[in-house]
């Protein structure tokens, strides 16, 4: 069963693997995501992560919990939407690059 597998191979291909998670892994931590929701009224950055850090209301809602809610939950979603979109990108990039080494 095993007798046509290279398993050098296969460790090559596991530090080749780990290097670009590495490598993934640092630049998600220098990629900055913002959304904004309400026309600018709330705004929602978000690291390459999906760690929120920062959020920006406007004093406008601070009387209006309802809308405020409603457009922090909308910036928040489609912050993370982006980072999501963004980490697919970069895995699929990853896994394309291994495509020539064969085990």
């Amino acid at each position: 069963m095993f007798e046509n597998i290279d398993f050098s191979k296969m460790g090559e291909l596991l530090n080749k693997v780990q290097e670009k998670a590495k490598a993934m892994e640092l630049e998600l931590d220098k990629k900055e995501f913002s959304a904004k929701s309400g026309a600018g009224l709330v705004k929602v950055s978000a690291n390459g992560k999906g760690e929120i850090i920062d959020v920006n209301i406007d004093d406008s809602l601070l009387e209006d919990k309802e809308s405020l809610q409603i457009l922090l939950i909308a910036a928040i979603n489609d912050v993370l939407t982006m980072v999501t979109q963004n980490k697919n990108s970069i895995a699929g990039e990853m896994l394309g690059g291994l495509g020539g080494l064969k085990v």
